[in-house]
């Protein structure tokens, strides 16, 4: 089991954000964007996947069409204004002096930005400097976690205590 792209789902539907009907972009195609590629390509209208590895990415973007109509490679990320969802499936933002994955200056009011790192990022900040709602990565640990709790104990955890310990330790 992988309990990611669940958990991250439950993360936006916590926070109020939908793919349904929507461009999603997914910047990075590594396991992170595996496993939450796997549950926007069933939601969202257009799925975009960007990695610096074109071979990694394009095998990923093969895979999602297996459960999603629309998955398509992008080559660069040259616009990001058709997207109301841009995802960092990157580890880009990790360390205090990381630069963002993608030149944020093309960002639009309104679109919703995700990072999968648990607190927040040059990203985050760039984007809610230019009006977009974001999200850091910490509902997406969380829910995972809980989701994982559940399967190895076949036994609900208490999401509010695993919260507290969250927001406690970040």
């Amino acid at each position: 089991y992988n309990t990611d792209g669940k958990g991250f789902m439950r993360s936006l539907s916590e926070s109020g954000i939908s793919v349904k009907a929507g461009n999603v972009l997914i910047v990075g195609a590594g396991g992170a964007a595996r496993a939450i590629g796997y549950y926007i390509a069933r939601e969202a209208d257009e799925l975009c996947i960007y990695g610096r590895t074109p071979e990694r990415a394009k095998r990923l973007v093969s895979d999602l069409r297996k459960v999603g109509k629309n998955v398509s490679y992008l080559a660069e990320i040259s616009s990001t204004e058709r997207f109301h969802v841009i995802i960092n499936a990157t580890p880009l933002g990790l360390r205090e002096g990381d630069p963002a994955p993608f030149d944020t200056g093309r960002l639009r009011k309104g679109q919703t930005v995700c990072d999968l790192i648990y607190r927040n990022t040059r990203l985050l900040s760039e984007a809610s400097k230019k009006g977009c709602s974001v999200l850091n990565g910490l509902g997406m640990l969380l829910w995972q976690g809980a989701y994982a709790f559940e399967l190895w104990t076949a036994m609900k955890p208490d999401v509010d205590i695993m919260r507290k310990a969250l927001v406690n330790s970040v």
